[in-house]
């Protein structure tokens, strides 16, 4: 089982990307002797965003102390608890957060990454299935679940979940590549392949691809060219090292992540 520490860090862009602007109620607020609530809302986001989790903790929690019918705030909170380490307590903000805006999807996928960052594979995946019953072309819910079938050893529902975030997501290059990594455990190389380099094209400092190509030359016994993609893979992002890090954070498929390490083993 992978640990709890190493989950929660490979869900920071998740959350960083899931943290909800000020609503209605902090707009209005008129303010205090200890300074207005949206300053202060607006101090707890920036803190957030930029990764002061210790910092945004306490913040967040004035917020849901003078405004404790606000579920942004305690959606946010939620997440900077599961960036903390505490997804048991991010857990429990989400679920206020439900309780508080029945209707919003937000709080879900929120719950969802705490819920994955304990193994709580059925429970994430209802809560993403939840958000796409009500919007099937919600790109993060499609590829989170993507992750989870993955993580449950699906790959061929894992692909078409990535695929499916693709279609409603053009732009979403780490489902791109992690829907070719798919085809690559599925033994469909040659339009993994394919799929990697035309990311490789687009985004040509886009480490994923670069590695998840490395491996399926290297398998297919192209070692120069693998020797090249690898080169500007490692200098990008060290990372890609390590088959740890591979597996129980970005949660690339096994295959691909042996390959790699083959690679790596009589690589200097």
């Amino acid at each position: 089982m992978r640990s709890r520490s190493a989950a929660v860090l490979g869900l920071l862009s998740l959350l960083l990307a899931g943290l909800l602007a000020w609503p209605a109620a902090v707009r209005a607020d008129p303010g205090t002797a200890a300074g207005s609530l949206p300053d202060l809302f607006e101090r707890a986001l920036t803190a957030s965003r930029e990764g002061r989790f210790g910092d945004a903790l306490p913040l967040w929690d004035q917020v849901v102390e003078r405004s404790p019918q606000d579920a942004s705030a305690w959606s946010n909170r939620g997440n900077v608890r599961l960036a903390m380490g505490d997804p048991q307590g991010a857990i429990a903000d989400q679920d206020r957060a439900i309780a508080l805006e029945p209707t919003s999807g937000d709080p879900h996928l929120n719950r969802g990454t705490a819920e994955e960052a304990l193994g709580l594979w059925s429970e994430a995946a209802a809560d993403y299935r939840w958000i796409l019953e009500r919007d099937p072309l919600d790109a993060s819910a499609l590829y989170n679940l993507g992750n989870v079938e993955g993580s449950q050893g699906d790959w061929g529902e894992a692909r078409r979940c990535f695929e499916a975030a693709v279609a409603a997501r053009p732009g979403f290059a780490m489902a791109r590549s992690s829907a070719a990594l798919a085809a690559f455990q599925l033994g469909e190389t040659a339009a993994a392949e394919k799929q990697l380099r035309d990311l490789i094209r687009r985004y040509p400092l886009f480490a994923d691809a670069r590695a998840g190509l490395t491996a399926l030359l290297w398998r297919r016994g192209a070692r120069g060219e693998a020797e090249s993609h690898w080169a500007a893979a490692s200098g990008l992002d060290p990372r890609y090292r390590q088959q740890e890090w591979l597996l129980q954070i970005r949660r690339w498929p096994p295959v691909p992540v042996q390959a790699l390490a083959q690679f790596l083993a009589l690589t200097p």
